[in-house]
């Protein structure tokens, strides 16, 4: 299993954090370092919750099909529907206060590998994951800072 914590502070309210987050309009791939535009599917959305298809290129493609779920303020859920290498099930969370200068996001990472490549992304991310998901975090955090509101 594939476990992580990963955080960053911004320079934007939690609202607007979330805001951004659960906006799956189709420049959400322009926004979120990671995410590639050839994944990114919206397959139903309601007021506080969506069902997303989105990715990443690396090792040829590592796709979740995942429900967000934003009804808890300063949370949001991400529950995997879906994936070719993960178990359905799993969740990720990232949960949002205010602090003085805008906002703190802290995540909670977990994946369960349901395949080979599974198991080397998971590999992967227990390496780098910290590290690599804090750092796009925080670069999104700084876009939002920098766009108008």
């Amino acid at each position: 299993m594939a476990r992580i914590h990963h955080k960053a502070d911004g320079p934007v309210p939690p609202e607007r954090f979330i805001a951004a987050w659960t906006d799956f309009s189709d420049r959400r791939p322009d926004l979120w370092p990671g995410l590639d535009a050839k994944f990114f599917k919206v397959h139903e959305l309601g007021d506080t919750w969506a069902e997303i298809t989105e990715g990443t290129d690396v090792l040829g493609g590592v796709w979740p099909r995942e429900r967000y779920d934003w009804s808890q303020p300063g949370l949001v859920r991400l529950t995997l529907v879906d994936s070719a290498d993960f178990r359905p099930g799993t969740e990720i969370e990232y949960r949002v206060t205010p602090n003085a200068g805008g906002c703190h996001v802290a995540v909670d990472f977990q994946r369960i590998a349901g395949s080979a490549r599974g198991r080397l992304v998971g590999a992967v991310v227990q390496l780098t994951g910290v590290r690599r998901f804090g750092r796009e975090l925080g670069i999104a955090l700084d876009r939002l800072g920098q766009a108008a509101p």
